[in-house]
């Protein structure tokens, strides 16, 4: 299997690389770890933030935008802008489309199928004869005109032959090709001499120099960059890799040094001095407490029933005295008549079954 396989050997390093790896190694240490120690301590400030103040805060403003402004433009929305849209459709359809419509088909369309069979009823009797004899008169003047036109073309197209064509092609054939031929020959040598002299020259003043000095100091001095800018790179990884470690433990450190100091304080304070003192005012104070102010409502309670029922009696007195007992209404039997015996085979009133 691939895994089994042994791992491929690495080309041996110089000794540029390992004199530079150490130094490198501990420069770049000793930069990197103020800056990872600010960065851990950064984004712990930022998480203990973005849980305590961020997030809250966020909901609350979030809570705040659906009551104020979304809640109100749905009401607004669902109770005012839909039924007065439905409305003022209703009421273009009333008073627009339906008349519109009406106009349309009562009175659009029988004037416009009129106007068609008028426009047919023209174009057949009247403009097609119009149109056919001035065609007929207009294909007869082509004719004339094309025949005209044909001879005085013919005639003018051979004299353009013998006076120019034939001339031209004669210069072109035995004056012009000869001598561009050779001023072509000329040129080509030209080219040829100039070219040569000029890639000549550029090389030794321009490619020979470019290539020793890209061979012999360019190169070189890349490579050794190339080493340098791969060990800071190996550096920086390693030693943002020891500093998170270092960080870690500062932080471990820190978080225990506040529990010892501060969290285990306070949490042997709410045990062991806090809860009793509470339980002992629950147990001692506030049950008592309550339990009096629940006698005292209760008591308050039964002290108003009573003093209302006495004012009520005393009301009911006074108007008996002044203006004597009420006359009692007649007592309705307001109960439903009783039930009629249930009707029964035996019992039956039916012409069939009546005795």
């Amino acid at each position: 299997m691939d895994l089994d396989k042994p791992p491929a050997p690495q080309p041996p390093e110089g000794c540029l690389v390992v004199a530079l790896r150490l130094p490198v190694r501990i420069v770049v240490l000793v930069l990197v770890v103020p800056v990872r120690l600010a960065w851990d301590a950064l984004a712990a400030a930022g998480r203990f933030l973005h849980a305590t103040v961020l997030r809250p805060l966020g909901r609350a403003l979030g809570w705040a935008g659906r009551a104020l402004f979304v809640r109100p433009f749905v009401a607004l929305w669902r109770w005012v802008l839909v039924p007065v849209g439905t409305a003022l459709r209703w009421l273009g359809h009333v008073l627009v489309v339906a008349p519109l419509t009406w106009a349309y088909v009562h009175l659009l369309t029988p004037v416009g199928h009129a106007l068609r069979r008028v426009a047919r009823s023209v174009v057949t009797y009247l403009l097609a004869p119009v149109g056919r004899g001035l065609a007929w008169l207009a294909r007869g003047v082509g004719a004339l005109l094309a025949a005209a036109g044909l001879g005085l073309f013919t005639g003018a197209a051979w004299l353009v032959r013998y006076l120019l064509v034939v001339p031209a092609r004669w210069l072109y054939t035995h004056v012009l090709s000869p001598v561009g031929r050779a001023l072509l020959w000329v040129a080509e040598v030209l080219a040829t001499g100039a070219g040569a002299v000029l890639y000549w020259t550029a090389r030794i003043l321009f490619v020979l120099p470019a290539l020793a000095l890209w061979r012999w100091v360019l190169a070189p001095l890349g490579r050794v960059l190339a080493v340098l800018a791969r060990e800071v790179a190996d550096a920086l990884g390693h030693a943002w890799r020891v500093a998170g470690h270092l960080s870690r433990a500062v932080g471990r450190a820190l978080g225990t040094l506040f529990r010892w100091i501060f969290v285990e304080p306070a949490r042997w304070m709410y045990r062991a001095v806090l809860t009793p003192v509470g339980h002992v005012v629950r147990d001692l104070v506030l049950r008592p407490a309550a339990a009096a102010a629940r006698e005292v409502g209760r008591v308050a309670r039964l002290t108003l029933a009573a003093a209302r029922e006495t004012l009520r009696e005393t009301r009911r007195d006074l108007r008996r005295a002044l203006f004597g007992e009420p006359r009692r209404q007649a007592a309705v039997d307001r109960r439903e008549p009783p039930a009629r015996d249930p009707r029964t085979l035996d019992g039956s009133t039916t012409v069939l079954t009546k005795d």
